[in-house]
């Protein structure tokens, strides 16, 4: 084995700006804290750039000739693939609308020119820092086999996995998580369950012709970033698939679906009309039947078993 060691990837930080002063300036600060800088001179340029490279953070001057700013980041937020880079725009306007627009297009900050640059770089680290923190979580979550998004305050989708993101797409074809507005069929939802006042725990269900979505506030995150778990729910199915698939009887089948979805015993009692009692004796011999010990060892079979 070499004992060389494999040098990370420096982060990349697309600069744009079409005054040459402004990126010199900025780009020897930048490559001073060791941080590797792409420029471009104008919002189509830009595009062209984010085709073939995928930076760390793009720095977006907000007043340019031909695609300002404005646009080119709204254009950027619409590609799927480019939508999780966090734009911070530089700017010397100073009219508040022109602050709001920022962040309707999808900037995650702003820095005022003339640019500090202890500021400036301030706020680069912080936010790769969050942005790196956020695909890891999303990362994590999926790999759990867990449908989770997040939302802002409004309802407007932050982010989502993997997973979220092709249940989505099976009642909304076409959409994707670059986009920041759900389907009618989520938004509305979305907004019902954040107007309950129950806060963590607050559910609701959406029902459709072949199932339903069940909808779960996890928590609420900085700001007013809510985290939700998403539910695909299609009982009939599942129940089938899993009486089958692991030779239990469908009543056994029942209770692990349900447990699948992450009820309680309380909840699975309720549903199915029998004592908690009852659903205990159930998952028990679930447990011997498909050799597990656990709850979530079940659930987590019956997970892979229905193709959740």
């Amino acid at each position: 084995m070499s004992d060389m060691a494999v040098a990370p990837r420096p982060d990349t930080v697309l600069v744009i700006d079409d005054e040459p002063d402004s990126l010199r300036m900025l780009t020897a600060m930048l490559e001073t804290a060791d941080l590797t800088v792409l420029i471009a001179t104008s919002g189509a340029n830009a595009l062209e750039v984010l085709a073939h490279v995928k930076p760390d953070l793009i720095l977006m001057d907000a007043v340019m000739p031909g695609i300002d700013g404005f646009e080119t980041t709204a254009r950027i937020k619409r590609d799927p693939a480019l939508a999780p880079i966090p734009v911070i725009f530089m700017t010397g306007l100073t009219e508040p609308e022109h602050v709001i627009e920022a962040f309707e297009v999808g900037g995650v900050d702003y820095v005022r020119k003339p640019i500090q640059w202890r500021e400036l770089l301030a706020r680069v680290r912080a936010h790769m820092a969050q942005s790196r923190a956020v695909h890891a979580s999303v990362t994590g979550l999926d790999a759990t086999g867990r449908m989770m998004m997040a939302t802002d305050g409004d309802g407007r989708l932050l982010w989502c996995t993997p997973l979220a993101e092709r249940a989505i797409g099976r009642v909304a074809p076409g959409w994707t998580r670059g986009d920041t507005v759900l389907p009618p069929l989520l938004r509305g939802g979305v907004r019902r369950l954040l107007s309950q006042e129950n806060g963590n725990g607050a559910s609701i269900r959406i029902d459709q012709p072949d199932g339903a979505f069940e909808l779960v506030v996890v928590d609420t995150l900085r700001g007013d970033e809510v985290l939700i778990q998403l539910t695909e729910l299609d009982p009939k199915r599942d129940v089938s698939r899993l009486q089958s698939g692991l030779n239990i009887t469908q009543r056994e089948a029942e209770v692990l679906l349900w447990v699948s979805y992450g009820k309680s015993n309380s909840d699975i009692s309720d549903v199915l009309t029998i004592s908690p009692r009852t659903v205990q004796k159930h998952l028990e011999h679930i447990y011997e039947k498909i050799g597990v010990e656990t709850r979530s060892s079940a659930a987590a079979v019956a997970i892979k078993m229905i193709g959740r």
